[in-house]
């Protein structure tokens, strides 16, 4: 807590989560409780109870000193509140900083938060594996150049490489597979309940003597940590592996899009496919048309036409977890016309009518 968030006993912090979920269980109850902060414990969402404002009224009434959520929190909060009036009418002068994760954040969301609240944004990765984050600017330590799309470099007791599909070394900026050399430290899980076969299987043997995240990045020559997908979600597009965090980014900079998501998709000729769904800011009035256009055209001229991407739609929004993770698995399934299970953690299992209409749209899944 002091290393990482740099809260000292007293400090209140906030990690506005699910109390069921293991950021609930690690940083609500016993990460502060243990280092002597006050945890505040919040029930409803960063909009709609009863405003874009919801958080900002907790930061001044509880005068919380480190904030910890979601990037899709702050992206609700952007789309419905895009020029921030709503943070304007409360106290925030007590915050030092806030924390995401959860998500990859893109760097549109990290720097608008930023701007909007004038202290550090810290992008910070870790898994519910690991109990405790791996990659971080550690604020009680020193506070490194925030470098937006990373969350900056291993934290202290974490040995992260990328590696190819061979167990070898990637260059640096070169995507690969994000691994954790063992011994993990303190702290990380040491087993599957009633399944130490399982365990050792789906984590540990692919990639002998590391720890296999699940997660695809790279890592520049500096030594920060880029995540850029979930390995399931690098797609080949006729040959060329591409990740669709790389994607995410250049649409979610389009000033119309408040969040947005990449999937790939089956095709006959090149395998894959890209495709692209976009939520709007609140007030745009815009033809969905021309933003579809323009997004396309935005991902030709910064990842070339190698992406081959041309399917894109606007959707009034995407299917989340409760803790606010995009279901592009789900997603990616409906679109190949695979069998699915509607996944118990889903917010509202009406958006994926909505999304399947909306692939449909666009010719998925195909006859």
């Amino acid at each position: 807590m002091k290393n990482i968030y740099n809260v000292e006993p007293g400090d209140v912090y906030w990690a506005a989560s699910d109390v069921g979920w293991v950021v609930g269980h690690s940083y609500i109850v016993y990460g502060p409780l243990f280092a002597g902060n006050t945890t505040v414990i919040y029930e409803g969402k960063p909009v709609g109870t009863p405003d874009p404002g919801a958080f900002w009224r907790v930061i001044e009434e509880h005068k919380v000193k480190v904030m910890f959520t979601a990037p899709t929190a702050f992206r609700a909060i952007k789309r419905e509140d895009p020029r921030g009036e709503y943070l304007a009418k409360y106290d925030l002068s007590g915050l030092q900083a806030l924390f995401l994760a959860g998500e990859r954040c893109d760097p549109h969301t990290l720097e608008w938060a930023q701007e909007k609240l004038q202290v550090p944004v810290i992008d910070h990765w870790w898994q519910t594996e690991t109990g405790w984050p791996i990659c971080s600017n550690c604020l009680g330590i020193e506070l490194l150049p925030i470098v937006p799309g990373s969350p900056a470099r291993a934290v202290p007791g974490y040995d992260v490489h990328a590696l190819d599909a061979k167990g070898k070394p990637v260059a640096a900026g070169d995507i690969g597979v994000l691994v954790i050399k063992n011994p993990l430290p303190p702290g990380n899980f040491t087993t599957l309940w009633n399944a130490q076969e399982r365990f050792i299987e789906s984590y540990f043997s692919k990639f002998p003597g590391y720890y296999e995240t699940g997660d695809a990045g790279y890592i520049d020559e500096n030594g920060y940590v880029f995540v850029m997908a979930r390995t399931d979600d690098v797609i080949n597009v006729a040959g060329h592996r591409l990740s669709t965090g790389a994607m995410e980014e250049v649409l979610a900079d389009h000033d119309d899009v408040a969040e947005c998501a990449v999937i790939g998709v089956a095709d006959p000729m090149k395998g894959q496919l890209p495709l692209g769904l976009l939520v709007l800011n609140a007030g745009v009035t815009r033809d969905s048309a021309e933003i579809v256009a323009d997004a396309i055209q935005h991902m030709r001229d910064r990842i070339g036409p190698v992406a081959a991407f041309k399917l894109c739609a606007v959707v009034e929004r995407l299917p989340k977890t409760r803790s606010g993770k995009i279901l592009r698995g789900t997603m990616h399934r409906i679109a190949d016309g695979e069998s699915w299970k509607m996944p118990a953690t889903i917010e509202d299992p009406v958006v994926l009518d909505e999304i399947t209409e909306a692939l449909r749209g666009l010719g998925y899944p195909g006859e």
